[in-house]
């Protein structure tokens, strides 16, 4: 079977693929924009997660194979079953997107409550009571819905194998990922989700294609070429990528960052991102997400669109209606200077101004930089191999500059009012300025 996509061309998926892309926890998807919101500064960026996860899919057959053409320790039989893997995770690493994307996962119940005992207990116990996240329903629908059984009868790895690469906090059920003495965990799970990940590499491209915002172009088919793999003295493999394509690494890197300040940070989608909480906070919203992975299927985009329109919440009325309150005041800048918004806050208050105010934080890597060491995350290596010279492995965030040159955070502070009284606070925003000059 293949399926035509217009960034990759045509996707080929092998039979034993087919139940799992048919599967309803994969077609539901469909119905799931990629972008939430954005579609509305962006009206073409009507993309879906299922698409975006087919492209994953096929980019992570084509990473797998650059890392490994070089192995000469994984047997045959596991490499093919590793590829198969690595293919189903990148298919499967998104299942558990709610409604409008990220938009929603605020209300999600708390992690105790999906009871998934997938996860290794010491590495969760301290966010059992704290709100789920897409990726925790991700694990649940894998290790506990019918989507199991599919992925158990049709292959020789089951749901937990899968689970463990989307997630680290999944103990890994048995030594499937060893083999020759050597443990692929690691390079397997990077490939899905790292700094380097077949996700990024094809949202990237699909949101800049689809949105028609340019930010997102990068050079795919150079980092992919330059996959590596890179074996340390305890037998475990990671991710590495060949000196020569560090930059467009850095260029990758740079092209995310931008996308989230210029596109995903959009000042028209985030102000229906605040609407929505304040749809979903207030006592008229009885709106809530199940913890059974089953009754999960129902919830797509077109469940909550009506859901909202059959509501006569102020909220939802004016997220159907297409009526946003509008920006009285927008500042970008360094975590200190946006916060002048609390001061003006007080001002608007005053008057008996409604108001939503709104933060958005951009930052290079999700991952903690401190100098030039990252937290959290199994590192990828930049490997050199000069003529003459022995074949060295360097720590990524060694290896570049681009962690240290934008590792301060762009925030953004937004103040959002109802329309009719934007200049009203916008003149109260200029006579406190004003003052503080």
């Amino acid at each position: 079977m293949e399926v035509r996509d217009p960034l990759h061309g045509a996707i080929a998926v092998a039979p034993e693929e087919i139940p799992v892309v048919d599967h309803p926890f994969v077609q539901r998807l469909r119905g799931i924009r990629q972008m939430g919101f954005s579609e509305l500064p962006f009206p073409s960026a009507i993309h879906s997660r299922y698409a975006h996860s087919l492209g994953a899919m096929e980019l992570a057959g084509r990473a797998f194979d650059l890392c490994f053409r070089r192995d000469p320790f994984v047997t045959p039989g596991r490499r093919a079953l590793y590829r198969q893997l690595v293919r189903v995770a990148a298919l499967c690493h998104d299942l558990g997107h709610a409604p409008f994307s990220h938009c929603t996962e605020f209300a999600m119940p708390p992690l105790r409550a999906l009871a998934i005992d997938a996860y290794a207990p010491e590495r969760v116990a301290a966010r059992l009571d704290h709100t789920a996240s897409h990726e925790d329903y991700t694990i649940a629908i894998l290790t506990r819905s019918s989507l199991a059984d599919t992925l158990r009868s049709h292959f020789a790895f089951d749901g937990r194998h899968v689970a463990a690469l989307v997630s680290r906090e999944v103990a890994t059920p048995d030594d499937l990922f060893v083999d020759g003495g050597q443990d692929y965990r690691r390079i397997l799970s990077q490939l899905i989700s790292s700094e380097l990940d077949v996700d990024r590499l094809d949202y990237l491209v699909r949101d800049s294609y689809f949105s028609g915002a340019r930010y997102g172009e990068i050079d795919v088919n150079w980092i992919l070429s330059n996959l590596e793999q890179h074996v340390d003295a305890a037998g475990n493999v990671s991710l590495a990528l060949d000196r020569r394509a560090i930059y467009a690494f850095d260029d990758f890197m740079i092209a995310r960052y931008h996308m989230f300040v210029m596109v995903y940070f959009h000042h028209k989608s985030v102000v229906y991102e605040e609407m929505l909480k304040r749809h979903f906070t207030s006592p008229a919203c009885t709106y809530r997400f199940p913890v059974d992975p089953e009754d999960y299927l129902a919830m797509d985009d077109v469940h909550l669109y009506s859901w909202l329109r059959s509501s006569d919440d102020a909220w939802a009325r004016r997220i159907v209606e297409r009526r946003p309150y509008r920006r009285a005041l927008e500042i970008h800048g360094s975590a200190e200077e946006v916060l002048v918004v609390h001061d003006l806050l007080d001002r608007i208050d005053a008057a008996g101004i409604d108001r939503l105010v709104a933060g958005s934080t951009g930052k290079l890597s999700r991952y903690n930089v401190i100098g030039q060491k990252r937290e959290g995350a199994p590192p990828i290596y930049v490997l050199d191999r000069a003529p003459g010279r022995p074949e060295r492995a360097t720590p990524l965030e060694d290896a570049t500059r681009v962690f240290e040159r934008y590792q301060d955070e762009r925030h953004i502070a937004r103040i959002y009012v109802p329309e009719e009284r934007v200049e009203e606070a916008q003149a109260l925003i200029r006579d406190a300025e004003a003052e503080r000059a």
